[in-house]
């Protein structure tokens, strides 16, 4: 990197941290910080359940498996779009209809407080890896970018999400995801074109690619992985506790419909296009190895991008990839002062709430960090996310998504599913490759982690059904949902106008941003000998989304005091 790209990453990390911290006002209590008051646009949410979701390690994770093995890259994040489609449709609006502040408060009124506890306990002891896989990457990017030291990359990157989630909640987080996705599809648009000349045209690449490169599935990702890495996904989407908050910080219940079905549109097209790139590079240097693939995405954007604007991309694919770690952040401390807290001390204020939000976020993300560290000692970056997502993603998740459609599950049957589950995917994991040399392949560990809890609350499902028993405390439970529904029907003028004023307020915010990532890359592309108009009119396009929007959040805030 060149200083004019250090330069671009920096700007980009000031503007990033000053837009998370013009949201400070905003987290005034439980409610703003956690849910944004309820009045999150469907069409930011689903954006910023985009950005979250696919900054898992997309560019790292994935990008290393489009180098490896091509096409089917594409083909497992597919499964994502699938999931979207899925959730949109079924689980986004009943998610919505609980009126939920956090998923532990809705398996507190649905299950009961011993249960709350025990979910409580295992999504946050199983966030802090979710966490730190998510931070990795990004470390990763810098490390390669830059040739820092990869532990130091963790812990600045850390130390700076920490500190605007803390600042801003969760409007911080949506409206920075979005800037974040705008930088990223600037960058894309242009490194796509110029990554295609760089192989001598797709003719070229085509010729020259490995022979089952473009092949649906490939390698240990088969088809039966395919299917079942799809069931996971859906699961969880639909019953991460990060996700769901997606899907209840919107105002209605058809929005929460939109916000899955927006991710579906955009996780079939944009997959594409992420993987190109790293695609591409198989052809242009085939001699990296496994953990050097995980920098191939990156190492094409350096052949190819202007000076200014690959630090303009390394800073997009940085603060894209924390999005996730934002994200588990702020429901993470969601849950431990809605959740843990409150019910120790019922009588706190808000003020004595947001400090402790404040600080169990800092905690969380220290703790994060330290299991950050830790990652290239556990076997790498993709092992920890696809074994992890086997081990934890459908037993934790499934058994509650079920109870929002059965009045008969218990807390009995829920908690067996998910601890048996957990102990079995675990032994298979830990103990027989250990003491009798059994291991299970990657598809055979996705398959059991998926199949094994769905057939536990399949014969539990059907033993209640025959026995005619529905849950004690269903009926006051529902009493408690129609409630918050009441409670949502019921708004005043007055709340509507604060929902649209910070509607508006959070639009110029983007808009500004916007406008300023277009004029840079304006500017970068003048600056640049070759591709001078492309990169220059890429710039200026987006400059005037970005004053658009600017001047529809202006418009609308007039309207509103007039």
């Amino acid at each position: 990197m060149g200083i004019l790209d250090i330069i671009m990453v920096v700007i980009l990390t000031v503007g990033v941290l000053v837009s998370g911290l013009a949201f400070s006002r905003k987290g005034k209590d439980m409610t703003s910080f956690f849910a944004a008051g309820g009045a999150v646009p469907w069409q930011m949410s689903g954006l910023s359940l985009f950005m979250g979701f696919f900054s898992a390690g997309t560019f790292v994770v994935w990008g290393s498996v489009a180098y490896a093995y091509g096409w089917v890259s594409i083909t497992i994040q597919w499964t994502m779009a699938l999931a979207g489609l899925i959730v949109g449709l079924l689980i986004a609006p009943r998610w919505h209809r609980t009126g939920s502040l956090t998923v532990a408060e809705y398996i507190n009124k649905r299950l009961g407080v011993p249960t709350q506890k025990t979910y409580t306990y295992l999504f946050l002891f199983i966030s802090l890896f979710l966490t730190a896989s998510f931070l990795y990457p990004v470390a990763k990017i810098v490390e390669v970018s830059t040739g820092l030291d990869l532990n130091l990359c963790i812990i600045l990157l850390g130390v700076f999400c920490v500190l605007y989630v803390s600042a801003g909640g969760l409007w911080a987080v949506v409206s920075t995801d979005i800037l974040q996705f705008i930088v990223l599809l600037a960058a894309v648009v242009i490194v796509i074109p110029l990554s295609i000349d760089k192989v001598d045209g797709l003719v070229s690449f085509v010729a020259k690619a490995p022979e089952t490169f473009f092949n649906a599935f490939n390698a240990e990702y088969t088809f039966v992985f395919i299917i079942a890495f799809g069931i996971y996904n859906t699961i969880f989407l639909g019953g991460n506790w990060a996700y769901v908050q997606r899907f209840t910080c919107v105002r209605t219940e058809s929005d929460s419909r939109k916000v899955g079905l927006f991710f579906a549109v955009l996780y079939f097209i944009t997959p594409v296009l992420w993987m190109i790139p790293p695609m591409l590079y198989q052809v242009h240097n085939p001699a990296l190895d496994i953990i050097e693939a995980e920098g191939a995405y990156l190492m094409m954007c350096k052949e190819v991008l202007p000076r200014g604007v690959l630090g303009l991309m390394m800073g997009g694919m940085i603060f894209a990839t924390t999005s996730a770690m934002n994200s588990k952040l702020n429901i993470a401390s969601g849950v431990i002062t809605n959740d843990i807290f409150k019910r120790l001390r019922p009588n706190s204020s808000d003020k004595t709430l947001m400090l402790t939000a404040r600080i169990s976020t800092i905690v969380f993300g220290v703790l994060s960090i330290l299991i950050a560290l830790l990652i290239p000692r556990m076997g790498g970056v993709v092992n920890v996310v696809i074994s992890l997502a086997a081990l934890t993603g459908v037993p934790l998740y499934l058994p509650v998504i079920w109870t929002l459609f059965s009045k008969r599950q218990t807390a009995f049957s829920v908690l067996t599913a998910t601890l048996l589950c957990l102990a079995v995917n675990g032994i298979f994991k830990f103990v027989t490759p250990a003491l009798f040399g059994l291991s299970l392949d990657r598809t055979e560990e996705m398959v059991l982690g998926v199949t094994f809890p769905i057939l536990c609350m399949v014969v539990f499902e059907i033993w209640y059904t025959m026995k005619k028993h529905v849950t004690s405390n269903f009926g006051t439970y529902k009493i408690w949902e129609n409630e918050n529904q009441t409670k949502r029907d019921q708004i005043s003028e007055e709340e509507i106008q604060l929902a649209k004023s910070e509607n508006r307020y959070s639009m110029r915010v983007i808009g500004y941003g916007v406008s300023f990532i277009g004029l840079t890359i304006a500017v970068l592309g003048l600056l640049t000998p070759a591709y001078k108009l492309f990169v220059a009119g890429t710039g200026l396009f987006f400059t005037l989304i970005g004053i658009i929007l600017v001047k529809s959040g202006s418009t609308g805030s007039k309207r509103i005091k007039g």
